[in-house]
């Protein structure tokens, strides 16, 4: 039994899900406490609680502490089963961190599996799901699994009730990725979407957009989408030979337009103006589908609280080691020394 301090590192629910795709995958069992510690409500949120209940349900684990407010958790998984599963958070909590937990153990598995997965698809605390379909799925499809991801409802904070489909066909072995170089610069575009909101807003986004990229209208799409409740974001994507980037901002209601325009632009430039491939969000995200790979690389910024915590935790539970060379503008990553095996149950 690894116990698992969920107030180390970034303290919040990122350490339970990493947990748990890390003990399907591996078979071991494990204890996590504190969960969440470093959070103002503390414990299992509704999300969360999906997560660990998607996650038993796949590998047919025992579990214990397993209700919203828990701090204490134990998860015993059994064999990995691929097929057909449908998971709903009940609240905005995000559905693209419910899939990232469970998406290690069936891409590697030995069936096909479908997903139904419900709740919030463009949370401003978690991955939107275009960043999900447009930038790391892409890559993770280079490595040898065939994922696909269909949208069929948005669902925006929060009201939630979003939802999208997603059809996985496993791969025997996993193809290490090297990401170092990003190439030529294949597009650029930005896309603002509202739900039960004025087309203004978007038009002041946009307007934001045209004057500091000086981009043409033709490069900034704003669509109106049907959804449970209000929302909006402001996505801004950079595709290159080597990679494709997004950077989203979700208005607020003590934010305006500008402003939430203005935060998606700076992020763009940042990104723009220097030499590495993986923005911080996407890093953090990469770094397990690199280890389950048995090898691979990739040139990052500074490495964020969370990309630091996943390091440590995966060196905890598998004893693998990283390489981290220090560039002038970023970091390469790599997986060092140690193996890990899958788990039979």
């Amino acid at each position: 039994m690894i116990t698992i301090d969920g107030s180390k590192g970034e303290g919040g629910g990122q350490i339970l899900r990493t947990s748990l795709s890390l003990a399907m995958i591996t078979g071991k069992p494990c204890t996590i406490e504190h969960i969440r510690a470093g959070r103002r409500k503390p414990g299992l949120m509704r999300q969360h609680l999906t997560a660990v209940n998607a996650a038993a349900q796949i590998c047919e684990a025992q579990v214990t502490g397993a209700e919203v407010g828990s701090m204490e958790l134990t998860f015993s998984p059994n064999a990995i089963r691929g097929g057909e599963y449908a998971f709903s958070v009940g609240t905005a909590g995000s559905v693209t961190l419910v899939f990232q937990t469970i998406l290690p153990a069936l891409m590697i598995a030995e069936q096909e599996s479908s997903l139904i997965l419900t709740g919030g698809t463009h949370n401003p605390m978690a991955p939107p799901f275009p960043f999900l379909e447009k930038v790391f799925l892409p890559i993770i499809n280079q490595m040898g699994p065939q994922i696909e991801v269909q949208l069929k409802q948005y669902g925006f904070y929060p009201a939630g009730g979003g939802q999208f489909q997603c059809m996985i066909k496993p791969a025997k072995t996993l193809i290490p990725f090297s990401l170092l170089q990003r190439g030529m610069q294949r597009s650029r575009n930005a896309e603002i979407l509202l739900s039960n909101l004025s087309e203004k807003i978007g038009k002041r986004e946009r307007d934001v957009i045209l004057h500091k990229l000086n981009w043409s209208e033709d490069q900034v799409r704003i669509q109106s989408v049907p959804s449970k409740g209000p929302g909006n974001t402001v996505s801004l994507l950079a595709e290159y030979e080597g990679i494709t980037e997004l950077f989203t901002g979700f208005g607020e209601m003590k934010k305006t337009a500008e402003m939430v325009a203005m935060d998606v632009v700076r992020e763009y430039m940042e990104y723009i103006k220097n030499e590495y491939l993986v923005g911080p969000y996407l890093a953090d995200q990469l770094i397990l589908p690199m280890v389950l790979a048995g090898g691979g690389e990739f040139y990052t910024g500074r490495l964020t609280h969370h990309a630091k915590t996943q390091v440590e935790l995966i060196q905890q539970f598998l004893g693998i080691d990283f390489s981290i060379e220090t560039h002038e503008k970023g970091v390469v990553i790599r997986k060092g020394s140690g193996e890990w095996t899958v788990g039979n149950g």
